[in-house]
This record gives C-alpha cells, sequence and structure tokens, in this order.
C-alpha cells in the first residue's frame, strides 16, 4: 500500500513541475535549481500526506459514502476551491443579489415518478472535463441545452460551453458566471453551437463570431425554480435535466468516490452542476444524481448522488437555492451548417 501511495506521488509531483515559478536568482546554479525542486516537492508530499490521511479517516467511519485518491490529491482545499470554484455566489453579489421573476411550468406537477434518471432516456450527453478554469456555470447550462433539445427534438447534441466562455459577456468565463445569464445569452443569439464546430480549450478567448453565428440549438428562454424548495427541483427534475449552484468546496467533495453523499457543506454557492434525475437507495436514503464537469475519473464516473429531502429548506450544500433551466417550446432548431460553410 505505501508504495503505491508513493508512486501515485511520483506521478502528481512530475505533472507539477510546469507550474513552480522561477526566478533569476534560481537560474544561477544547478544546486539552486535542486533545491528549489525539492523544496516544492516536500511541500506537494506534505500536502499529499495530509490528504491520504483526511480520506483514510473518513473511510474508516460508517458514513454512506467513500472518498478515494485523485488529480486532486496534492492541492490544499484552499487551492482546490480557488482553481475549481467559479464564485457563483461571489458574481450574484456582484450583479445584485435579486433574480428575475419567471414562470414556473412545472408547478402543477402530480404524480411525480420514484425515480427518474434522465441519462437512461439519452438525454444526458458524456461527462465532460472543465479542467483549471472556473466555467462550471457553462457546462452546466450546456447541460439543461442539452438535455431539453433531446426531449424535444428526440436527438442528443453535444453543445459548446467555449462558446459561452468567450462571448457571453454578462458573466466572465474562467473567472465564473450565472446560469440564467448564459441561457438569455443562448435565446437571445438564436442558439448555441456544437462542441465539434467551436470545441473547449479550459481557458478564455477572443469570442469567434464566425462560429457563434453557426447555431445548431435554440431555445426560448429559461425559468427559475422556486427558491429553497427541494419539491418544487423534484417536479422540475422530473420533466427536464436542471441547472443548480451547489457549494462543492470541502475536502469530502473533493475527494468524493461513491455513494450517497451526506458530508458538511455550507451555502457559500462556489460552483455550478446540473441534477439528471432522483431516487432512493434500498435501505430509504433519498438522492439527486448529479452530473458534474471534472471529468469521468471523479466520483462515480464523473457524478455524485446528493441527499435529497434533508431537513433544511435549501437542500445539502444549497442544491435548492438557486435552481434553473431553459424552456424550448418546439421541436425547431437552426439547420446544421456543414464544416466548409465556417
Amino acid at each position: 500500500m505505501r508504495v503505491l501511495l508513493f508512486s501515485i506521488f511520483l506521478a502528481i509531483v512530475c505533472d507539477l513541475a510546469a507550474s513552480v515559478e522561477i526566478t533569476e536568482k534560481d537560474l544561477v546554479s544547478d544546486e539552486s535549481l535542486w533545491d528549489l525542486d525539492l523544496t516544492e516537492k516536500q511541500k506537494r508530499f506534505n500536502v499529499f500526506k495530509a490528504n491520504v490521511q483526511h480520506i483514510q479517516k473518513v473511510n474508516q467511519l460508517d458514513k454512506p459514502y467513500k472518498l478515494k485518491l485523485n488529480e486532486f490529491a496534492d492541492m490544499t482545499n484552499h487551492e482546490f476551491r480557488n482553481f475549481y470554484g467559479s464564485k457563483i455566489k461571489h458574481h450574484r453579489m456582484h450583479q445584485g443579489s435579486s433574480r428575475a421573476i419567471t414562470g414556473f411550468m412545472h408547478e402543477k406537477a402530480e404524480n411525480l415518478p420514484a425515480s427518474v434518471d434522465w441519462r437512461k432516456q439519452g438525454a444526458v450527453t458524456g461527462v465532460k472535463n472543465q479542467g483549471r478554469c472556473g466555467s462550471c456555470w457553462a457546462f452546466s447550462t450546456v447541460v439543461g441545452v442539452e438535455g431539453i433539445n433531446k426531449i424535444k427534438t428526440g436527438n442528443l447534441v453535444s453543445l459548446s460551453e467555449q462558446e459561452l466562455v468567450d462571448c457571453e459577456k454578462d458573466n466572465e468565463g474562467c473567472n465564473g458566471g450565472l446560469m440564467e445569464n448564459a441561457y438569455e445569452f443562448i435565446k437571445k443569439e438564436g442558439g448555441l453551437t456544437t462542441e465539434d464546430i467551436y470545441p473547449y480549450r479550459a481557458r478564455d478567448g477572443f469570442c469567434d463570431t464566425r462560429k457563434m453565428n453557426a447555431p445548431v440549438v435554440m431555445i426560448d428562454g429559461h425559468e427559475i425554480v422556486p427558491a429553497n424548495d427541494e419539491n418544487a427541483l423534484m417536479k422540475a427534475v422530473a420533466n427536464q435535466p436542471v441547472s443548480v449552484a451547489i457549494d462543492a468546496g470541502g475536502s469530502d467533495f473533493q475527494f468524493y468516490s461513491e455513494g450517497v453523499f451526506t458530508g458538511n457543506c455550507g451555502t457559500e454557492l462556489d460552483h455550478g452542476v446540473a441534477v439528471v434525475g432522483y431516487g432512493t437507495t434500498l435501505d430509504g436514503t433519498k438522492y439527486w444524481i448529479v452530473k458534474n464537469s471534472w471529468g469521468p475519473k471523479w466520483g462515480e464516473q464523473g457524478y455524485i448522488r446528493m441527499q435529497r429531502g434533508v431537513d433544511r429548506e435549501e437542500g445539502l450544500c444549497g442544491i435548492a437555492m438557486e435552481a434553473s433551466y431553459p424552456i424550448k417550446l418546439s421541436s425547431n432548431n437552426p439547420k446544421l451548417p456543414q464544416k466548409d460553410e465556417l
């Protein structure tokens, strides 16, 4: 076991080398460079060791979820939050705390199914990876649009997060944003293009208007789920995938591996994800099926099951605080452009 952990650590620190800051003083001699490398590796080893100890401690407790080492194992929790949080709450405060008033078309939904999984309905694309860019808001938005497009047209099309990062100016690209702004952008611009046409680069870039002007999937707007109401969220999810904001900054969330997550978390909304279903375990624990954007190696093949029906109105990690979904009234979409037309 010790040999395995050390091998994992070596792979992590080798990958980290490119991120070490170098000064002129460090270039004076080979010895100074060697000292720099050792110092950084020692720091990373201490972080790695602390994370291993945390994972082992949690896994020895009688919790309904487990943790494991992953690509974040060399990062402190503070570093993790800075790299992968999109500061949704901060962005909301910057733009004003009030949200637009919308209708809620699923208000009168009744006789909801006991479980829903939009993946089984073919309405969810494969898990994607935002990389070290706070663009989770774009990924959350895209899940919603891909889902409603499949429901309305029967076609599942992987759409472009990078178009939103580059071109949606009410948000801040890799520095964070709000899903509601992104939905309004897609409506205003007449649709969103595909991932193939406008591929993801995990960094801010200039808006490629030629690609942006090749929309493939259109929507008619968005609606906001009544806040702090898990029952309302359940009604929405029973009808389509829904964008939500959560507090995902805790160490348990960082290293989540499997099971129903019931960990401690607050309501500092810092991450955009999408609820694509819900269900109940054999022992009666209710959960949400949440699609993340940290790649398929994190969690349950890129997903996390989060406890549903907790004894607080905002839901676990604030999942019911800021939910929204796109509206698509018809099966009409712009004509898919040919490659030679771009």
